[in-house]
């Protein structure tokens, strides 16, 4: 009798361990998949190539968010998109493209950068702007990075324990790099639904855009051409502002004229990275609507897609290469 009754016992105690342990386990799974894509739920954003490869790559607001900050410094400092390409594979890898406040030792933000090894105080690195600038301050010192694999050119800037951890994550990264330098021409889409308040309208997308490209961004450079000749002297033409329409939503950034950041970068190449930058930056900044070149993107769509503008081509007149508008909820 005692031997019966003791037996269902155990089986009772090692089927509650069992499920005990499936249950931690699904917890653990969980969990690292929130450490790779940066949060819960669907991931929202998605990058497709340009190519016939099917190549496509989906994150969350976040990770559009802090990949399009990347992207703006890289170019910003006339970085060709390799550079990109190397800095975002090497945040997926060290943050999953989150501004994450711990790590290894004391690692923080985008990059795992490290105060006590001279990357910067914890607020610096705590600041994507900062992150990202001080990580290419290191990667154009490496001699031929553009000709190195990802993997060598990440690891002589990081000094990783785990070096070759930067190659899984290359495709995606160079998807992202292509659409955030603006040579891919629409494909990075994001739901763009709020996930907060209401943003500060126009001038928090105006003050995003500055934080981000710098004043560049609000003004195109002078054209170079229809230059007039004034007395003996030549009179170029002043940069086009960028403009609030009257119905308060909208903000119009002129493109025409910009030569881009020294990267070869031109004219449509500077749109598409302005307006990919909007669409990233949808959620955080309540952007309802974005154009350019023929094309719109529309927050909430249920597929995402950038659309043809009727009357729109995407080249030449009426094509909208003059400028990118972005449209916001309010």
């Amino acid at each position: 009798m005692p031997k019966s009754s003791a037996s269902p016992k155990r089986r009772g105690r090692l089927l509650r361990r069992g499920a005990a342990f499936v249950v931690l386990l699904a917890v653990a799974g969980y969990l690292a998949v929130q450490y790779v894509t940066g949060g819960a739920g669907a991931p929202g954003c998605a990058v497709v190539s340009d190519k016939s490869d099917g190549a496509r790559y989906e994150f969350t607001p976040e990770q559009a968010v802090n990949a399009a900050t990347i992207a703006a410094v890289g170019t910003g400092r006339g970085l060709p998109e390799r550079a990109v390409t190397i800095a975002l594979a090497t945040a997926l890898q060290e943050s999953g493209l989150r501004n994450i406040t711990h790590g290894d030792r004391d690692s923080l933000g985008l990059f795992q950068q490290r105060p006590s090894q001279g990357w910067g105080t914890e607020k610096e690195i705590q600041d994507p702007i900062y992150s990202a600038g001080i990580f290419y301050e290191h990667l154009v010192k490496v001699r031929g990075y553009t000709e190195l694999p990802l993997t060598v050119a990440a690891q002589r800037v990081q000094r990783s324990g785990f070096p070759e951890a930067y190659a899984k994550h290359e495709p995606d990264a160079t998807l992202l790099a292509a659409a955030l330098t603006g040579r891919a021409a629409a494909t990075l889409t994001c739901e763009g639904l709020p996930g907060g308040p209401p943003a500060g309208g126009t001038d928090s997308v105006r003050a995003a855009l500055v934080r981000d490209f710098g004043q560049d961004a609000l003004q195109s450079a002078a054209a170079e051409v229809g230059v007039a000749e004034v007395g003996a002297a030549k009179a170029t033409p002043a940069p086009s502002p960028s403009v609030i329409e009257s119905d308060g939503r909208t903000v119009v950034l002129p493109v025409t004229g910009d030569k881009g950041s020294g990267a070869g970068r031109g004219v449509r190449e500077r749109g598409w990275q302005l307006a990919h930058w909007a669409v990233a930056n949808a959620s955080d900044l309540h952007i309802q609507r974005v154009s350019y070149a023929g094309r719109e993107w529309t927050a909430g769509n249920t597929d995402s897609q950038w659309r043809a503008i009727a009357g729109q081509g995407a080249s030449g007149a009426g094509s909208g290469l003059d400028a990118v508008r972005i449209v916001t909820t309010h």
